[in-house]
């Protein structure tokens, strides 16, 4: 349960960002309302991963997922860059994460 807890935790950070993004540097209201309790979800899935989780595996997953799917959202959402460079780069943050999840507790 505690890696679901940690995906979860993953799926809250980017839904974060993603808030964060439309909230406009938090002048619109209601987009800054929406991030609080997307973050909070995230900390609190995060906290419940680490019972079991060992601390620098499911922290670096935690933040692998946050960084490579807000890197894919924005490509997908905000037709952010797709350079051939950016790309690969984002695959080797997946790579790692999943090289984390196989050799983590």
């Amino acid at each position: 349960m505690s890696w679901i807890y940690l995906l979860l935790a993953g799926v809250m950070e980017i839904i974060g960002v993603i808030l964060i993004k439309k909230s406009e540097g938090f002048r619109r209201l209601y987009w800054t309302l929406a991030c609080i309790p997307s973050m909070g979800l995230s900390l609190y899935f995060l906290s419940k991963a680490l019972v079991h989780i060992p601390i620098g595996t499911a922290y670096s997953i935690w933040t692998g997922i946050g960084a490579a799917g807000a890197a894919l959202v924005g490509i997908w959402l905000y037709q952010e860059s797709r350079a051939p460079k950016r790309l690969f780069f984002i695959g080797l943050v997946i790579v790692g994460v999943i090289g984390l999840k196989l050799t983590g507790a």
